[in-house]
């Protein structure tokens, strides 16, 4: 490990609003100690809580913070070297709206209880166009969100993979789930500039954002609500697979398309 990242690390570990738990596995021996009491106990309001899963270097989770004092962002990722951007950031800037929690996101229900959490972001998540299962939005992890997200909670998608995004498409028609807002090109799309709720979305991008723009690839964006009670099957459809990786990087298969 370099000596950047330890540097990092041990920033980290004396930040009040970072949380690193060591016992992080499906089955934890004990219960995360803030698990149904984040906003009682660190945040110490009533106001709704905001998930941001794979933030990266929090840069979302910190724009979303600073643009919504009257909720609660907690930035969630595995890497902590990335996480410590954010993590500084909203330090220096003072923010006491905003924690970050280093996990694997397949064990997320293990520090969230029942209905403590309003909305979730997935902000340019891996497309795993081979692995519906590691899908973010896939029904796999639907059933994981709803152990913690308020019924009918918002999930918002922001990518730029078409293969992701026509996925979280076909998975709500599917489901029989309609979206509050989708479009595949949200910065040249009229009725966001107009919207003052989603509005705001316009004004953050991400470094890696900004890359696919200036690369000449879109932003897809899709909210909808994630209810409780009807029930999940993923879609048998075949998709068209991403021409690229990832910045910078060649497609990643031979195939042209995948379910």
């Amino acid at each position: 490990m370099s000596k950047n990242k330890l540097s990092k690390f041990a920033d980290m570990a004396t930040y009040p609003h970072v949380f690193q738990p060591e016992d992080s596995t499906p089955t934890p021996s004990h219960t995360f100690k803030l698990k149904g009491r984040w906003a009682a106990e660190f945040f110490q309001n009533s106001n709704p809580i905001v998930l941001e899963l794979g933030c990266g270097r929090g840069e979302y989770t910190v724009g979303l913070a600073r643009r919504f004092p009257d909720k609660n962002f907690i930035g969630i990722d595995i890497k902590g070297a990335r996480m410590w951007t954010g993590a500084t950031e909203s330090l220096q800037l003072g923010l006491k709206n905003v924690a970050f929690l280093r996990t694997r996101i397949e064990f997320i229900e293990n520090f969230f209880a029942p209905d403590e959490v309003s909305e979730l972001w997935l902000t340019f998540s891996d497309p795993q166009m081979k692995k519906p299962t590691k899908r973010l939005t896939s029904t796999y992890f639907l059933e994981r969100y709803r152990k913690f997200l308020v019924h009918d909670g918002l999930v918002h998608v922001k990518t730029d993979s078409n293969f992701l995004f026509t996925y979280t498409e076909l998975m709500l028609q599917h489901n029989n789930m309609e979206p509050l807002m989708t479009t595949r090109d949200l910065y040249n799309s009229p009725e966001f500039a107009a919207d003052k709720q989603f509005s705001p979305l316009l004004q953050i991008q991400t470094y890696y954002e900004q890359q696919w723009l200036a690369r000449g690839i879109p932003i897809k964006y899709i909210c909808f609500k994630l209810p409780h009670d009807n029930p999940l099957a993923e879609p048998e459809v075949e998709i068209e697979l991403d021409s690229y990786r990832s910045y910078a990087r060649n497609k990643r298969s031979s195939l042209d398309k995948a379910k």
